[in-house]
């Protein structure tokens, strides 16, 4: 270990780490309205398990990207190749990348692809004003892809009349720079952003270079007020074995993605009512060769376009929330081929109160039409009761599903075959939990468990065979728990904060599976995060972060990052260390992550 990492971590050691959350922070927290519901609810009355990670909370962890704060959460297993987010893959509580939703602001960012590209839609963090993971199944609520979870990221409706910028470097010849603007108008607001991230790789071919753009604008703020959504992001990098063991051939890939929004909102005293217009768009570039595209190359091309509305009511009876998307998509790709597929969901739920307001039971059911795979139907139920002001029990179970990507259905290349015979993926699901908050000391535990059937994986027929085909498995059983606990003191006036999380998981694919299956293994069996956030000077802000994590096929690695934030009137200065003591790991597929590395900050607020 060299001198200047030695130094890097006595000072940040020394400095006694992590996540400052101010006390008033955790106050309003109850109060937070999720959004990620048909109604409008505060994260205190949610019969479900809702993890909220807030603006301040972001701005804390000194992360760069959306992927590596997730990582930074128990229950969600977030799959890199790479630093900066070039590519992860998004996991919860064991389901596949293609099983959990992404949605900004409400939008589903479902690709028809592959999930392979869910987290290309993820935001730039300056424009975040907090981030909803719900865990469990979800499908009742969103319909397709939120098979075991989805996650919400919502943005800030305004930033004042403020410019900041933001550059780094480190290692790896890491060069991020960014630039956001916020003006407020009479009648009209607008948040723009620009920011760039690149680095020549920390191993052959991991260069990458990422840009991002950002722009939302709030427009007759007086009357009906207006807002409009759009975001850009595209991605050039070296994609060294993500999809193969190969070292002569240098993968590489580009990808785009692409959002366009606009929505109102109409509101009486009993009713509301939100309507909404979209277009997703994703590009898809891979070369199997880098220098050589004539050898193999995908080109895929993808657009959706979508009308839905959701509405809540209130009466004397409770909450009755609906909604309708509709949705039609596109694809065109020298692989896949040219296809479209009309997509219908019709969501109705509603929520009694009962017994002094102390239980809360909501049903609700998900109606869906695809043009390619008809019609389904898919209930669900959430319970709960308010043991104490602090206490609460809850409980939910539903039906969940997903169709296959059009990569299930259609793909071919030398290692792969798809299956257009593939059935949907089923599954129910079962969850009770507990929540305690008190200000100073929060807690949730949550037991759950999933019987899915006809779940996709691509297999081989015996270990000799060099080619994986697209497989509906019979049926697989997954069953866990899950505990995360904070703990908010003071020390000199300042608040500190002690957390950690814990998820356990089980399943039955390694029976079935073990010698033959290509995405099915490396489930994270024992996952354990915790967090140590404190403030012993006005200006300093510390962070330390442990993460274990054990998979199921026996691989288990340790990992401790940190930061140290300081404040200067109108500047920050932040460093960044991840991996510090060097641990050899993987997290997806054949691709080492990063060694030991950092990240110095400099940022301007004006």
């Amino acid at each position: 270990m060299n001198q200047s990492k030695i130094l890097i971590i006595a000072f940040l050691v020394l400095q006694t780490t992590l996540f400052s959350q101010e006390k008033k922070e955790v106050q309003k927290l109850d109060t937070i309205i999720i959004k990620s519901t048909r109604i409008d609810l505060p994260f205190k009355e949610n019969s479900r398990t809702i993890d909220i990670i807030t603006s301040k909370d972001i701005k804390n962890s000194a992360a760069t990207n959306v992927a590596d704060i997730l990582q930074q959460v128990a229950g969600v297993d977030i799959r890199r190749r790479g630093t900066a987010g070039s590519q992860a893959d998004l996991y919860i509580r064991g389901g596949g990348f293609d099983q959990t939703l992404l949605l900004i602001d409400g939008i589903k960012m479902d690709d028809s692809q592959t999930g392979h590209h869910t987290m290309n839609a993820a935001l730039p963090i300056e424009v975040i004003e907090r981030i909803e993971i719900i865990k469990g199944p979800a499908a009742r609520v969103f319909g397709q892809n939120a098979f075991t979870g989805a996650i919400n990221i919502v943005t800030k409706k305004r930033l004042e009349n403020t410019v900041s910028a933001n550059i780094e470097t480190g290692s790896f010849g890491q060069l991020n720079g960014s630039v956001t603007v916020g003006k407020e108008f009479e009648n009209s607001s607008i948040i723009a952003h620009v920011g760039a991230l690149t680095s020549d790789g920390y191993r052959t071919n991991s260069d990458y270079n990422n840009y991002n753009y950002f722009l939302k604008g709030v427009f007759n703020k007086k009357k009906q007020a207006i807002e409009v959504l759009a975001t850009f992001f595209d991605k050039k990098y070296g994609a060294e074995n993500f999809y193969t063991t190969n070292p002569n051939w240098n993968e590489y890939e580009e990808t785009q993605s692409s959002l366009f929004g606009v929505s109102t909102t109409f509101k009486t005293e009993k009713f509301k009512i939100t309507p909404r217009v979209y277009w997703k768009r994703g590009q898809d570039i891979f070369l199997l060769k880098r220098d050589d595209p004539s050898f193999f190359r995908n080109l895929h091309i993808t657009n959706k376009v979508g009308v839905e509305t959701n509405a809540s009511y209130t009466s004397n009876l409770g909450i009755t929330g609906f909604g309708i998307d509709v949705s039609r998509v596109f694809i065109s790709s020298n692989n896949l081929g040219k296809r479209n597929r009309t997509m219908a969901n019709l969501f109705l739920e509603h929520r009694f109160k009962l017994a002094n307001d102390k239980l809360d039971i909501t049903p609700g059911v998900a109606v869906t039409y695809f043009s390619d795979f008809k019609f389904h139907a898919f209930p669900g139920l959430d319970i709960g009761y308010q043991i104490s002001e602090n206490l609460k029990a809850y409980g939910n179970l539903g039906v969940t599903y997903r169709i296959p990507t059009y990569t299930d259905l259609f793909y071919n290349s030398p290692s792969t075959i798809g299956n257009p015979n593939l059935e949907p993926e089923e599954a129910f699901a079962q969850e009770i939990g507990f929540k305690y908050n008190s200000g100073k000391f929060t807690t949730s535990v949550a037991v759950f468990n999933r019987n899915a059937t006809n779940l996709i994986d691509f297999v081989r027929e015996n270990t000799t065979d060099s080619k994986f085909t697209a497989t509906n498995i019979a049926k697989v059983n997954t069953q866990g728990f899950e505990i995360n606990t904070a703990y908010n003191f003071k020390i000199n006036k300042f608040s500190q904060t002690l957390s950690f999380g814990y998820n356990f998981l089980e399943d039955d694919i390694l029976e079935q599976n073990k010698d033959l299956s290509r995405y099915s293994l490396n489930t994270l069996k024992h996952q354990f995060i915790t967090r140590f956030s404190s403030r012993l000077f006005k200006n300093v802000r510390q962070n330390i972060i442990y993460k274990h994590a054990e998979r199921t096929i026996g691989t288990s690695y340790n990992v401790w990052d940190a930061s140290v934030i300081v404040d200067f009137n109108k500047f920050s200065f932040t460093v960044t260390a991840n991996n510090i003591f060097d641990a050899d790991y993987i997290e997806s597929g054949f691709v080492p992550m990063p060694p030991s590395n950092v990240l110095f900050g400099l940022r301007y607020n004006y």
